[in-house]
């Protein structure tokens, strides 16, 4: 081969070299930035681009998150003690037991954790009376305690109904019988608030009365004017300087906590009585409260059941507090024959339950709620009437076998049934979507 084509060979086997490595460098560009960029300033990538999820190792069981304590607190309405009840219970002259009122409760509140309910009446010791003053026998506590009742809730309008001798005198009795309460207090160096330990939870409970009017010369009211013996022993707030309510609650939030607390809950009496509707101080103060970071609001005072509502910290978005405004009456002689309000709203309430969660990593939520209507029968039996807390439990499959009711108690407990559903549904159902999901959250963790 001549030296013209020797040369003009390695030309041509060194050209195809440069091509092939051009072809790589392309190709290597194209492969690692992808696509050119269309001329335009907005570039989606593609869509339905498959991509397999690189695999994360199974968390150790031991550094999972599980719920390692549950305690379920229960609350029913206000037990106001009438005078055909007061008959009712009575065994002999000086002997009254009004165990008959919890017959078909009583399972429901020996079986949660720890059941609230709200005593709207004092222990006068003596000329036992009803409306429009309140003076029961001290056996009312034995039999809500034997029901299953752990704490009573003592701070109402009618706690000055016999005085600062009742008033002490309730709260003196109570502690005699080792029965939690909370509202008001035997003497005034006492503790305003509670922190109780249930199965391994501590939750921090107060509870607060409105004052009826406003104060004159530093003087309190509740129905009627306190001493200052008298208001020195009670928790009360007034709506025309919450700021000093708030200013107290903080304080006691902040010596629960400080006792370990974990969860706070409120009780309060506030609103208009027979109104369906919380009125717009309620729905202010429990803003309030929820921004202040309390878990649970109940309400009392209205006599009917009141909306539930889950409410949002406007300081912390994260945090959310269930407000029950009103749980109604868990019994009185309040008939709808009886009353203007002729709807039998009166003779409704609510069993309402809070399932506190604790968990591994030391949080604790409200992770259920749940609500069981309540309803109050009343009929003749041997020329006195019997009064009957009626669990309207749908998963009970026959009330009127179960709760012994004639046709016509069947028809009303089913009316009393869907009225306070219609009040308390929407509100219920938001609030356990809500504490569901918290607590999946914690556990997805």
């Amino acid at each position: 081969m001549s030296v013209k084509s020797r040369t003009t060979a390695d030309k041509a086997r060194a050209f195809s070299a440069a091509a092939i490595a051009v072809m790589i460098v392309i190709n290597f560009f194209v492969s690692f930035h992808g696509r050119a960029k269309p001329a335009t300033d907005s570039y989606e990538p593609r869509q339905n681009v498959e991509t397999v999820p690189t695999e994360k190792p199974d968390t150790p069981e031991s550094a999972r998150i599980n719920e390692v304590s549950r305690a379920k607190i229960s609350v029913t309405g206000d037990v106001i003690i009438h005078n055909p009840l007061l008959n009712s219970a009575k065994v002999s002259k000086n002997e009254y037991n009004f165990n008959y009122i919890y017959k078909y409760l009583k399972s429901y509140a020996t079986a949660s954790d720890y059941a609230v309910t709200n005593l709207e009446t004092t222990l006068g010791g003596s000329d036992y009376t009803g409306y429009p003053v309140f003076s029961t026998p001290d056996s009312l506590i034995d039999s809500i305690t034997d029901a299953g009742f752990d704490m009573l809730l003592t701070a109402n309008n009618h706690a000055n109904d016999t005085g600062f001798k009742g008033m002490s005198r309730t709260a003196k009795v109570l502690n005699e019988k080792r029965v939690d309460f909370i509202g008001t207090v035997e003497n005034e160096s006492d503790k305003r608030y509670l922190v109780k330990d249930v199965n391994g939870i501590k939750l921090g409970m107060v509870c607060y009365t409105y004052e009826g009017r406003a104060r004159t010369d530093g003087m309190k009211y509740l129905n009627g004017i306190m001493n200052k013996k008298s208001a020195a022993i009670i928790n009360t707030f007034n709506v025309r300087n919450l700021d000093e309510f708030y200013t107290e609650l903080g304080q006691h939030i902040d010596a629960m906590k400080s006792e370990g607390a974990e969860a706070i809950i409120v009780y309060i009496h506030w609103g208009e009585e027979y109104e369906l509707e919380p009125n717009s101080s309620q729905k202010k103060m429990a803003q309030k409260l929820c921004d202040m970071g309390v878990d649970v609001i109940v309400g009392g005072h209205p006599h009917v059941v009141q909306p539930m509502k889950l409410l949002t910290s406007k300081t912390d978005s994260s945090h959310k507090t269930v407000c029950i405004y009103s749980i109604g009456n868990s019994v009185s002689n309040q008939r709808k024959n009886y009353m203007k309000l002729k709807t039998g709203h009166t003779e409704d309430g609510v069993f309402i339950s809070f399932t506190f969660s604790k968990y591994s990593n030391g949080k604790v939520i409200v992770s259920d709620v749940d609500i069981i209507p309540t309803w109050v029968n009343m009929y003749n039996a041997k020329s006195r009437k019997i009064f009957e807390i009626i669990p309207l439990d749908k998963s009970v499959s026959d009330w009127k076998e179960s709760f012994s009711l004639d046709d016509t108690a069947k028809k009303d407990a089913n009316a009393s049934y869907k009225r306070t559903m219609k009040i308390v549904g929407d509100g219920l159902q938001d609030s356990q979507e809500y504490c569901r999901h918290s607590a999946e959250e914690i556990l997805k963790k």
